[in-house]
């Protein structure tokens, strides 16, 4: 049997299902999930993240969050987490980074949030020689100064479509025909979380709404709010979502969402204005990629590092700091927003 067959039987006993529960099946059911059944990051993976592009990305995250620890007066113990790690390559290039920052390492608590039992394999061989806690959810993290990153995390999350039908809305379903999973639309029905979208939409636009991201930053945002702390949340997406942004990606190449369940990637566009308002605790204004990478001084950084390369590794590494920031590749379609208390000030990068 395949996740497809499942899916089918599924919906045959029970009827058309939401497309939360379908990202859910696909992304993490224990036999046949994308990110249960192997592993989808780096060369061999089906995507590369910002960190696998350059050790640029996660040095420069890690003086952020370092000093915004200074800042607050040096907190000991703190908990220095990461939602959705993949292999561990941020976590490492953070530790690395900070190493030279007085007692920076000594009080940090290093916690992953990670759900899938085969990355966290990647990430135990990534962090060999590291003390470090894992958990399931961020309402496992404690009650402590938190300082936090979550890169391409959200965008992973699963998401419900609603289109706007007079002033209600009309979920998108998966349901089944002729053996295939297709879209259809449940009955229209007043949705309370959508109430502020009547303002600025019309009839037959789609919102996307993900209750998991909001929960989420109720965990982070209390905790920097009661204990202190900074978060740097990074995906692609924009302020305000409106429109079908579930994607697929299969062998490195756009799919249908549809049409191989647990063996695509399925995203879907950060709504950060949602993040905003569901997070008990200030945030930053959003600002781009390149416009925070650079803020944090990765031109002078790429130039020190190219001093010592030649050939390849010289042209590489160039590559891979126009990819990080040039506004054509991820410098302007990746958003970063920084989390911090009260009374503070936000991450380095970022701004009020």
């Amino acid at each position: 049997m395949s996740l497809k067959d499942h899916l089918l039987t599924r919906i045959a006993l029970e009827g058309p299902m939401r497309l939360d529960a379908y990202m859910q099946s696909c992304l993490m059911h224990p036999d046949w999930g994308y990110y249960t059944t192997r592993a989808p990051f780096g060369p061999e993976g089906d995507f590369i993240t910002a960190p696998e592009i350059s050790q640029m990305f996660g040095e420069l995250i890690g003086l952020s969050l370092a000093q915004s620890w200074l800042d607050q007066g040096a907190p000991s113990p703190f908990t220095l987490a990461e939602l959705g790690p993949g292999r561990g390559t941020l976590m490492a290039d953070i530790l690395r980074a900070t190493a030279r920052v007085p007692g920076f390492q000594a009080a940090a608590q290093v916690t992953l949030i990670e759900a899938s039992p085969s990355l966290r394999d990647a990430q135990r061989k990534t962090l060999q020689g590291v003390e470090v806690t894992w958990a399931e959810s961020a309402a496992d993290l404690p009650d402590a100064p938190l300082f936090l990153i979550a890169n391409e995390f959200f965008d992973a999350l699963p998401i419900r479509q609603f289109l706007r039908q007079g002033a209600g809305w009309a979920e998108r379903r998966v349901g089944a025909a002729e053996g295939a999973l297709t879209f259809g639309l449940g009955p229209v029905t007043p949705q309370p979380a959508l109430a502020h979208r009547l303002e600025d939409t019309k009839d037959g636009d789609l919102i996307e709404l993900c209750a998991p991201a909001a929960e989420i930053m109720q965990e982070i945002g209390k905790r920097i709010a009661a204990h202190g702390g900074a978060g740097l949340i990074i995906d692609y997406g924009d302020w305000r979502a409106l429109g079908d942004t579930l994607q697929a990606l299969e062998n490195h190449s756009p799919a249908d969402p549809l049409a191989n369940p647990g063996q695509a990637d399925l995203t879907a566009h950060v709504d950060f204005e949602a993040l905003a308002r569901a997070c008990p605790c200030p945030h930053s204004r959003v600002v781009t990629q390149g416009v925070f990478l650079e803020r944090l001084g990765i031109t002078p950084r790429a130039q020190r590092l190219a001093e010592a390369l030649t050939g390849d590794a010289l042209g590489n590494h160039i590559a891979a700091h126009r990819r990080l920031t040039h506004p054509a590749e991820m410098g302007n379609l990746f958003k970063v927003m920084g989390l911090y208390q009260k009374g503070q000030t936000p991450p380095q990068g970022t701004e009020v």
